[in-house]
């Protein structure tokens, strides 16, 4: 049944700038090279702590601090929030907004001293990367969420209730999320259904890969029939490995690359690519049609989910609990997702899509049904040990050695 849209001039407004060209907030994740990879491997060595979470004081401070990547919020043509200043309307916290996280790892390596010494960092709640979150709760540098302060957290959809990191999210919620898939121009080459397929002898030099080790080798692992989700070994990690190696160095592959990718595209430089699924959605509508086609591979794609979390040392965590469980509510999580254009985690929020653009709320790359989420997988999270020795293998086929 197609429901009305509804009149509201600031939900009109959203949607049409979910129809701009944004920019991915993915772009700073990925290419960060071997300064970022340097950083990861040094992080890894801090040992867990003996610290404890800090005493709430919300009920006294209805103030809260929330760090969070660029363009990953809705906002209106004067720079605003409207979702976050709604949410402060109705319980009177006050939210500073810090769009100061552009790196999973040079962030963490800015709090790891407070966060080993459970001091505040700055940030009530910030939100990481899967595997990032998985490295801070091993580190115990989170606070377990008291889920009575958030009844929403019903919403979360089934497939993220349980991740390998944090089973029964104890410490973590998901912000948004989005898939790492296939793509290729339509203009230049046939379709794609597999990783394989990319290594088809009429793509030769014409294929880009991420520089984000858990997408280009989590679907090379996929291929290869393995469970990125469950405990792998390290032998099969280095079977995928060599796939990417000898792709590299034969010049199947033609370009590692970080958001950048889509340049080349772009540019035909390259005609296919492992690719980020809200990307394509933007190139699309830049180009005015189809031009590149996105899939998740037959064997699966990965998920990544940007995640709340409450710092060891915040003193403000019921506060933080609030504004979680406000963006948990379906018609506020659809307004989000309608700007930022990646998907999200919130049952409901499809309905409520519905009333306020049908097109957006039929988009699988932002709306997956169960069936989508059913081919994709988290790449689970890494011991420090293996964080260690995969990225320095995944680095060395950056660097030619």
């Amino acid at each position: 049944m197609n429901r009305p849209l509804p009149e509201d001039p600031m939900i009109r407004s959203l949607i049409a700038q979910a129809r701009r060209a944004q920019v991915s907030r993915r772009t700073m994740l990925a290419g960060t090279g071997a300064g970022a990879t340097a950083l990861a491997l040094a992080a890894c060595s801090t040992g867990p702590g003996e610290v404890t979470a800090a005493e709430d004081n919300s009920a006294n401070d209805p103030t809260l601090n929330w760090s969070n990547w660029s363009f990953y919020i809705d906002e209106d043509e004067e720079g605003g929030y409207p979702t976050l200043e709604r949410f402060q309307e109705e319980t009177g916290i006050t939210v500073n907004y810090n769009i100061d996280v552009d790196d999973n790892n040079s962030y963490f390596a800015t709090v790891r001293d407070q966060l080993a010494l459970g001091q505040d960092i700055g940030a009530d709640t910030v939100c990481l990367t899967d595997w990032m979150v998985s490295r801070f709760i091993q580190l115990g540098y989170t606070q377990e969420l008291n889920k009575d302060n958030i009844p929403n957290a019903s919403n979360l959809v089934e497939a993220l209730q349980n991740p390998a990191f944090d089973p029964g999210r104890v410490h973590s919620l998901p912000w948004q999320g989005g898939f790492a898939g296939i793509a290729w121009n339509t203009d230049q080459t046939d379709e794609l259904r597999s990783v394989e397929d990319l290594w088809r002898p009429d793509l030769a030099g014409r294929v880009g890969v991420l520089s984000e080790m858990r997408d280009t080798i989590g679907l090379i692992m996929l291929q290869n029939g393995v469970d990125i989700t469950g405990d792998f070994s390290s032998d099969e990690f280095m079977a995928a490995l060599d796939v990417f190696r000898e792709k590299v160095d034969s010049g199947q592959i033609r370009n590692v690359r970080g958001n950048a990718y889509t340049e080349d595209l772009v540019s035909e430089d390259t005609l296919a690519a492992i690719c980020w699924s809200g990307d394509i959605t933007l190139l699309n509508f830049e180009a005015g049609y189809e031009k590149w086609k996105f899939v998740i591979p037959e064997a699966g794609g990965t998920l990544w989910n940007d995640n709340f979390l409450v710092p060891i040392g915040s003193t403000r965590k019921a506060n933080v609990e609030k504004l979680i469980d406000y963006y948990y509510q379906p018609e506020v999580a659809a307004e989000v997702a309608a700007w930022v254009n990646y998907v999200t985690p919130v049952e409901g929020a499809y309905e409520a899509a519905i009333a306020i653009d049908p097109e957006l709320a039929e988009n699988q790359l932002i709306f997956p049904n169960e069936e989508t989420l059913s081919q994709v997988s988290v790449f689970r999270g890494l011991s420090a040990q293996e964080e260690n020795e995969f990225q320095s293998a995944f680095q060395s086929v950056l660097l030619g050695s």
